[in-house]
């Protein structure tokens, strides 16, 4: 059993899934940072505030003896924003990665040059001489 474990885990495909999962999880952590620390503020200008920080207070919450608002309902369309943003830009890579790849195959699969041989004029030349031979 850990023998075939071993064949299952150690098997290219899976490691290639493996460290594309790695190199996923590490891109959308930049990508994050990219949007949270220039785009949002970018953003943010034009609403005058942090796009993080929109929201749609649809329930105000009420203040505790310690100062600290409780039961605030409220739509985070800020948030929700800023996510789609870090998905548009990931998708885009990833479609450039893909494009770029499927570039690369297409060079690999082109087919190789037709073998050499007669030419149509010589075997019509010989297919003559055959003929007149009989």
């Amino acid at each position: 059993m850990l023998k075939e474990f071993k064949e299952f885990a150690l098997k290219g495909n899976l490691v290639d899934i493996a460290v594309g999962f790695v190199m996923g999880a590490a891109f959308k952590s930049v990508v994050t940072s990219f949007t949270g620390g220039i785009v949002s503020p970018l953003i943010g200008l034009v609403f005058q505030s942090d796009l993080k920080d929109l929201k749609w207070i649809i329930k105000e919450g009420v203040e505790n003896a310690e100062g600290v608002v409780e039961g605030t309902v409220a739509v985070l369309y800020g948030d929700f924003i800023t996510n789609v943003i870090d998905f548009i830009i990931v998708a885009f890579v990833m479609f450039l990665i893909v494009k770029a790849v499927n570039k690369l195959n297409k060079k690999k699969e082109e087919a190789p040059p037709a073998p050499a041989g007669p030419s149509q004029e010589e075997l019509l030349a010989e297919i003559r001489d055959l003929l007149a031979k009989k």
